[in-house]
Order: structure tokens, then C-alpha cells, then sequence
């Protein structure tokens, strides 16, 4: 079940926190500031992500080549390569692809 509804755009949330952070996105709020560069953003997860562009920390390696990511999620859509794994397919012409960002281009 999801009781919180977003007045803008109707999305839902479980969680009130989930709905206050989503609302961000509506109103331009972004209350978490770098203190090296000034970039601000909406949660306190991206601006972490985003200090280790300065700190140059990448915690997250492929145990197959060894490269190093910044997010897990990257670590988990690169291991695709190993993988040949291609989640996101074409409902057209049923070509698949390894990146959500890859079908909604073709």
C-alpha cells in the first residue's frame, strides 16, 4: 500500500520521508551542498556519490576485471558485460539491451 500521493504528478510512496524527498523534484530544493565545489542536490546519498568525484573513493569492484565504481549500481549494470545479461527489451522488435537508457534511445 502506498497512502502517500505526491499533489504534483500522483506518484505514491510507502514512506512520508520517500514523499517529502520526491517533492524536491517539483519545488528545486536541494539542501545538500557540497563544501568543496558548491554543487547542491536533492538527497544526502547524491551528494555523497558526488564527493567521490573529489575524493576520487570508488568502493565498488568488478571481481571478474577489477574495474572500480563509484555506486553500486553502476558496478551491477557493468557486470552486464560479463554476463551478456540484457534486461530491457524492445516490445516492437524484441532487440534487447543491457541499459534501460540504451532501449528508450532505440
Amino acid at each position: 500500500k502506498r497512502p502517500y500521493s505526491c499533489s504534483d504528478c500522483g506518484k505514491s510512496f510507502t514512506r512520508s520521508a520517500d514523499l517529502s524527498c520526491h517533492r524536491r523534484i517539483h519545488t528545486g530544493v536541494k539542501p545538500y551542498r557540497c563544501d568543496d565545489c558548491g554543487k547542491s542536490y536533492t538527497t544526502s546519498s547524491n551528494l555523497r556519490y558526488h564527493r567521490r568525484s573529489h575524493t576520487g573513493e570508488k568502493p565498488y569492484s568488478c571481481g571478474d576485471c577489477g574495474k572500480s565504481f563509484t555506486r553500486s549500481a553502476d558496478l551491477s549494470c557493468h557486470r552486464r558485460i560479463h554476463t551478456g545479461e540484457k534486461p530491457y527489451s524492445c516490445g516492437d522488435c524484441g532487440k534487447s539491451f543491457t541499459r534501460s537508457a540504451d532501449l528508450s534511445c532505440h
